[in-house]
C-alpha cells in the first residue's frame, strides 16, 4: 500500500524544508511512503528548495491557481503516482507530522474513506476568542449541511482513500476543506476525525487574511455547494416561505368573509395570491433543480468510473 503525502505551495522556500523534514519515512501498514509538492506558481525558490530537500515528485500550475485547484491538481496526481491513500499537510508546518499514522490509520483498517484531523481548537493560544467561536460555528453549519461528524471542518490536515479521491470535485477556487465534506457526506462517503496536535505559528495565515473576509467567502461557498448537492431541499423551503404564509392569509380572508366581515381585507387576497405565485414557482425550480442534480450526479458517476479505469489502466501498464 503506497501512501503520498501531498503539499500545497506558495511561497514556502522558509518552512518548506521544516515541513518535509518532519515527514514520516514510514507508516503501520503503509509499504512505501512519497512526497509530493504542488506549487502554485511561487515567486520564490519553492520549487528548487523543495528539490534540494530530496522531493522527487514536484508539479508547478501555471501561474497561481489558488488553494482549492492546487488542492485538487495535487490529487490527481497522487493518483496518477498509485497513491493507495493520500494525504494532505500545509506548507507552514502547522500540523504535526508525527500524527500521519493516526490520521490513516482509519482507511488502512478500512473504516473510513476520508479522515479530518481535529485540532485542540480550545487549546490553541494563538486562536483569538473570535476565531474560535467562529470555528465551531462554522463546523456545526457544516455538520448539518453535510449530515457528518467532522469537530473541525476547517482543517486541511486530511487523509483520503484512493476511491474517495477519484470522487472528489472541487468548484470553488478559495478553499477546499468546506466543500469536500459537504460532497462527501452526500455522496455517502464515510467521514471520520481523530484528534491531531498542531505545531506553534510560523507564519500569518495566506488563506484568512482577515475574519470577515474569509467569513464572507466561506458562507458563499457553503451556500454555492448546498446548492449543487441539495437543490431540491434548498428550493423547497424557499417555497414553503412562500406557500405558508399565502396560505395563513387565504385562511384569514376565508375567515372574514365566513362571519360577514370580508369587504376590507381585499389586500389579503391580494398578498396570497402574489406569495403563492411566488411558491409555486420555487417548487418549479427545486423540480428542475433535483432533475439537474440527477444528471449531476450520473455524470458524477461516470466521470469516477472512467478516471478509475484510466487508474487501472495505468497500473496494469507499469512493469
Amino acid at each position: 500500500m503506497k501512501l503520498v503525502i501531498q503539499i500545497p505551495c506558495y511561497n514556502e522556500q522558509d518552512d518548506l524544508p521544516t515541513t518535509l523534514a518532519a515527514l514520516p519515512r514510514e507508516v503501520p501498514g503503509i509499504d512505501s511512503v512519497e512526497v509530493l509538492v504542488i506549487d502554485d506558481g511561487s515567486t520564490d525558490d519553492t520549487v528548487s528548495v523543495a528539490r534540494r530537500c530530496g522531493v522527487r515528485h514536484v508539479i508547478s500550475n501555471a501561474g497561481n491557481q489558488g488553494l482549492a485547484r492546487t488542492f485538487m491538481n495535487g490529487l490527481e496526481q497522487s493518483i496518477a503516482l498509485g497513491a493507495d491513500v493520500v494525504v494532505n499537510t500545509d506548507a507552514d508546518n502547522q500540523y504535526n507530522a508525527d500524527d500521519i499514522a493516526e490520521l490513516v490509520a482509519p482507511i488502512v483498517s478500512g473504516r473510513a474513506d476520508i479522515v479530518v484531523g481535529a485540532r485542540p481548537i480550545r487549546s490553541i493560544e494563538h486562536f483569538s476568542p473570535v476565531k474560535k467561536v467562529l470555528q465551531r460555528i462554522g463546523s456545526t453549519v457544516v455538520r448539518s449541511l453535510s449530515g457528518t461528524r467532522i469537530a473541525d471542518a476547517p482543517s486541511g490536515f486530511r487523509a483520503f482513500s484512493r476511491d474517495a479521491a477519484l470522487r472528489l470535485n472541487v468548484f470553488s477556487r478559495y478553499t477546499y476543506t468546506l466543500e469536500t465534506l459537504i460532497q462527501a457526506g452526500h455522496s455517502n462517503l464515510r467521514v471520520v476525525d481523530v484528534p491531531i496536535r498542531i505545531n506553534g505559528p510560523t507564519r500569518p495565515s495566506r488563506l484568512i487574511r482577515s475574519i470577515p473576509t474569509y467569513v464572507r467567502r466561506s458562507i458563499l461557498d457553503l451556500f454555492a455547494t448546498y446548492v449543487i448537492y441539495a437543490p431540491a431541499r434548498l428550493f423547497g423551503w424557499l417555497a414553503a416561505l412562500f406557500l405558508v404564509p399565502g396560505a395563513v392569509l387565504a385562511a384569514r380572508y376565508v375567515y372574514f368573509v365566513a362571519i360577514g366581515e370580508g369587504t376590507g381585507h381585499v389586500q389579503s387576497v391580494i398578498a396570497s395570491g402574489v406569495l403563492a405565485v411566488c411558491g409555486v414557482f420555487a417548487v418549479a425550480i427545486a423540480v428542475l433543480a433535483h432533475l439537474l442534480a440527477i444528471n449531476r450526479r450520473l455524470l458524477e458517476e461516470l466521470r469516477y468510473l472512467q478516471r478509475r479505469g484510466e487508474v487501472r489502466e495505468g497500473s496494469e501498464s507499469t512493469p
